[in-house]
């Protein structure tokens, strides 16, 4: 049996301990900077396969970074990553109608990718390929780094500063498919382009100075000096809803409509409400942004960071900005592409067997839709070359656009050379005018095992194939690293956060709370 036969046998015999991995995973479904059991099990689990783990790597809580040396000796390191965030308001049971998990709210999070299955794949691959080596006599080094946070692309910037990514002779990175034409294919020119994430804290510490005068005006023998009846400071919910206004209402005018940019916001909840006559001390808004380029970036956040100053001023506030993330666009590297889909051509797209079929059809059936023969998409059981997949997705791009979308494993690019591939999770033929399906189909398909677990199956051989390659034929690592040099040396790009920037994790970010029985409550 070959080494590649050897690790793909290995993650067959054991699909139906991923199976079970992943739904566990699955039902924790903890959100951004919160993952502390998912990150916890995967350490466990990797200690327990033989890999040294540094839990909390980088200064991340639920951040780890995994590694194992092959008893044959040195030789090329390779690494990928597990993500475990999951998303608030998309709390779904695995079932064939609408329904929150049990004792949840439908507001409290869920996988909606799924970065469950992205996890459990790619440790599939890993586990699978680390099996082939130790049989096979194989050298070499595998790394494995857990990446909380991803919906605020948060923790791969901040591994990449702290050097947890150098040394890294190559990096293979996986996502469930989200977007057509990319399904069971591998990016090739057109990667994810630059994301940045800032939150603007208002804080109105001094109320007393806006009106010095209110008090004595009111009552000049009054021993309280912010009477209910004077006049109060603004105070930072109103500085919020300056910023929050006048950015909608500028969003137009930051750049042109095209690009396929976009921005996003969030209001933080810190608990600051008062049912008094008193101004609101501290309120944040987040902003997101994804722009095909850092001119296109740049241009946004010199738009956001004048209106928060203006905003503070008129409210009587200070301002306070905090980076969430802040990344460069990715760097493409065909050869790794292409090795990886040879691995993918060999191993063949997904297939959904009848237990499959018949959740996707009760499903169709409970939005009143007949029910399908074939109810799968008919993209998620092919294949589409990396070169065929860029053709169809630049017929809607502009001619200039280098980039499109975004994900922090760009960063991963800037440090070795890097694939970026996707393999179909389960999706449904959309019915004649019916429009798309709600969210809670994907999501509920994601905790089916019947539905997912041929996504982890495929990306997991195909990880394994792509890595015993890399492991085994030097002149491919080579030219990997000289296309990379290359591309490079063409466009140097130096990071874009300091090189003590650390994640802001302390910001009330939404979370489970622990109840004495072991029951979660959703926050907030």
């Amino acid at each position: 049996m070959t080494a590649k036969a050897t690790a793909q046998h290995w993650i067959g015999e054991n699909m139906p301990r991923l199976s079970e991995w992943h739904r566990h995973i699955w039902e924790l479904a903890e959100p951004a900077w919160r993952e502390h059991r998912s990150a916890a099990w995967y350490v466990e689990r990797l200690r327990s396969e033989g890999f040294s783990v540094e839990a909390g790597s980088a200064g991340m809580p639920t951040a780890f970074a995994a590694e194992w040396e092959s008893p044959a000796g040195p030789g090329p390191t390779l690494l990928t990553y597990a993500e475990y965030d999951a998303v608030p308001g998309n709390c779904q049971a695995a079932t064939t109608y609408p329904e929150p998990r049990d004792g949840l709210s439908s507001h409290a999070p869920g996988h909606t990718d799924p970065h469950s299955a992205l996890g459990i794949s790619t440790l599939a691959g890993l586990l699978g390929t680390k099996h082939a080596m130790e049989v096979h006599g194989i050298s070499g080094t595998l790394r494995y780094t857990g990446e909380p946070a991803e919906k605020v692309q948060g923790s791969k910037v901040v591994h990449g500063l702290r050097g947890y990514y150098d040394g890294v002779d190559a990096i293979v990175s996986f996502h469930p498919f989200y977007m057509l034409p990319l399904c069971n294919t591998a990016r090739w020119d057109t990667q994810c382009g630059a994301y940045y994430s800032r939150v603007y804290t208002f804080v109105c510490d001094e109320p007393e100075t806006w009106q010095l005068s209110a008090s004595d005006a009111v009552n000049p023998n009054s021993p309280i000096p912010a009477s209910h009846s004077a006049a109060r400071a603004p105070g930072a919910n109103v500085a919020l809803m300056a910023m929050y206004t006048s950015s909608r209402v500028m969003q137009d005018a930051m750049l042109p409509s095209f690009g396929g940019w976009s921005l996003s916001d969030a209001i933080l909840a810190h608990g600051q409400a008062t049912a008094d006559n008193l101004p609101a001390r501290v309120a944040s808004i987040q902003y997101s942004w994804r722009c095909p380029n850092l001119e296109m970036a740049e241009h946004v956040l010199a738009v956001l960071d004048r209106n928060a100053e203006h905003a503070a001023a008129m409210a009587h506030c200070r301002l306070e900005t905090t980076w969430v993330a802040r990344n460069r666009p990715g760097r493409t590297n065909h050869v790794l592409a292409a090795a990886l889909y040879a691995n993918l051509e060999c191993v063949g797209a997904p297939g959904y067997g009848p237990e499959a079929v018949d959740a996707a059809r009760k499903i169709q059936a409970s939005l009143g839709i007949e029910p399908m023969d074939r109810p799968f998409l008919e993209e998620c059981e092919r294949l589409i070359a990396p070169q065929d997949a860029e053709a169809a997705l630049r017929e809607h791009l502009a001619p200039w656009q280098k980039n499109w979308t975004s994900d922090d494993y760009v960063e991963m690019t800037h440090y070795a050379p890097t694939v970026r591939f996707y393999v179909s999770r389960p999706a449904l033929k959309p019915a004649a005018g019916r429009g798309p399906y709600p969210a809670w189909v994907m999501n509920a398909l994601g905790g089916i095992p019947a539905a997912i677990d041929p996504t982890i199956s495929v990306a997991g051989r195909t990880i394994a194939g792509t890595f015993i390659d890399l492991l085994t034929r030097p002149e491919l690592l080579d030219d990997a690293r000289a296309e990379f040099d290359r591309r490079t040396a063409e466009d140097p790009q130096p990071p874009l956060l300091p090189a003590d920037f650390m994640p802001p994790t302390e910001l009330p970010w939404p979370d489970y709370r622990r109840e004495a029985d072991g029951s979660r409550s959703w926050q907030p």
